[in-house]
């Protein structure tokens, strides 16, 4: 393939696009390494076999599912020219991700209720990696609520519309991987406890 062929416009949207890549793939080896020390981890004998994961991460987890419907109406809506309802997905989109945060620190919340702490000498193995794992993707999620302010303001300025959905499909990507990275480390921290 020449990288030289087409326009400066192509190939700068190529440059884009392979920079989210490899943003998304250094996130998917970072998760990969503290999942795999987690798996190691729970050989050790004070490793704790009797933990629930709090509703609240439940719940989580399908708000941010849903959050990814929306986003992918929103773009659907926005490409087709509809920008009322790409603009109410859009906004949708930045609730639910709210909310996905509030039951996340909710869940941080009943795991203390419970006795178990997250660091100190009173922590445990097993919720120091909950919380090493939950809060990096709570992290990463503070850049996702960046890259969907971004959307919003691009899109009220009507920088979006047929032909110009760049900026768009590289957000919904990373939402949609973001959300994606959220439901495996849910199943993951359920059933490998």
């Amino acid at each position: 393939m020449d990288l030289t062929r087409g326009s400066e416009k192509d190939r700068r949207n190529r440059a884009k696009k392979m920079m989210l890549l490899f943003a998304i793939i250094s996130m998917v080896m970072m998760f990969a390494g503290l999942t795999s020390a987690y798996v190691v981890s729970k050989s050790r004998p004070d490793w704790l076999t009797e933990f629930d994961l709090p509703k609240s991460f439940i719940w989580s987890t399908i708000v941010i599912v849903v959050s990814s419907i929306t986003m992918f109406l929103a773009k659907k809506n926005i490409i087709a020219g509809n920008r009322t309802n790409g603009t109410a997905f859009l906004i949708g989109t930045l609730v639910l991700a709210s909310v996905f945060v509030v039951f996340q620190f909710q869940g941080f919340a009943s795991i203390v209720e419970e006795g178990y702490y997250f660091t100190g000498s009173e922590s445990t193995i097993t919720t120091s990696f909950i919380y090493v794992l939950v809060l990096a993707h709570l992290a990463h999620l503070a850049g996702g609520l960046v890259v969907l302010l971004v959307l919003i303001y691009n899109h009220f300025k009507q920088r979006y519309y047929n032909g110009q959905t760049l900026g768009l499909e590289l957000g919904a990507t990373f939402w949609h991987f973001l959300d994606l990275l959220w439901v495996y480390l849910f199943f993951f921290l359920y059933f490998f406890r």
